[in-house]
């Protein structure tokens, strides 16, 4: 009985071999395609990020440098523009898009049109600007985002906006300031308790903070 067993369980799996192979004899050509499409593809993606995409992002490293030079000493005209031998970050981001660094440009156009009283302008390029996920950069971009849409009269979408900045941070650095402009704003709005969680995360998460120090002042300022 047992010896019938086994012999069927080999049958089944000869007949098992035999179809897989009968299927690849039909099928070869398919498959050997579908392999090789997939080399190709591959070897394409290697030969994209060797060729073109490492060189383009050192290309655009290099034209980015003059405008980063003009934003560090507050020539935010020029830094966005550029000149006749240099990139503004707008050409760049322009130019360059897809890059690390064409990403990181529309922040800087951002921040130069912020610093030109250029709200609009400004909430188009950090809006443009891709979340990295990183600790600073990132959590500061939303940071410049929610203080121009506040300046554009949109305090609700404003203090919001600070809240994910704050969260994003996680760190005494930045989170508090964000957490104490979006009080600010919440009180603005009328919305007393929300201003009041915003100051209390400061005094309860971040007590390494300079912001710290001053932080009862507006606790006590909602309890009156």
């Amino acid at each position: 009985m047992a010896k019938t067993k086994k012999q069927n369980q080999a049958n089944e799996f000869d007949q098992t071999i035999a179809a897989s192979v009968s299927f690849f004899e039909k099928n070869q050509k398919k498959i050997l395609y579908g392999v090789s499409a997939c080399l190709i593809v591959i070897i394409a993606a290697l030969l994209i990020h060797q060729f073109y995409i490492t060189p383009r992002n050192q290309r655009a490293k290099e034209a980015i440098f003059q405008a980063e030079q003009l934003f560090q000493s507050a020539n935010y005209e020029k830094a966005l523009e550029g000149d006749e031998t240099n990139m503004g970050f707008l050409t760049v981001a322009d130019k360059f898009g897809g890059t690390k660094v064409g990403n990181l440009a529309h922040l800087y156009a951002g921040l130069c049109y912020e610093k030109l009283g250029k709200y609009e302008e400004a909430v188009d390029q950090l809006e443009s600007f891709s979340d990295k996920g990183d600790e600073m950069i990132s959590p500061a971009a939303l940071g410049a985002l929610g203080n121009c849409y506040a300046q554009l009269g949109q305090n609700d979408k404003a203090a919001e906006t600070l809240l994910k900045a704050a969260k994003k941070a996680d760190n005494n650095t930045l989170s508090p300031t964000f957490l104490i402009q979006a009080g600010q704003l919440f009180e603005a709005l009328d919305k007393k308790d929300r201003a009041l969680d915003c100051y209390e995360q400061v005094k309860e998460k971040y007590q390494q903070s300079f912001e710290y120090s001053n932080i009862d002042k507006y606790i006590e300022h909602l309890q009156k």
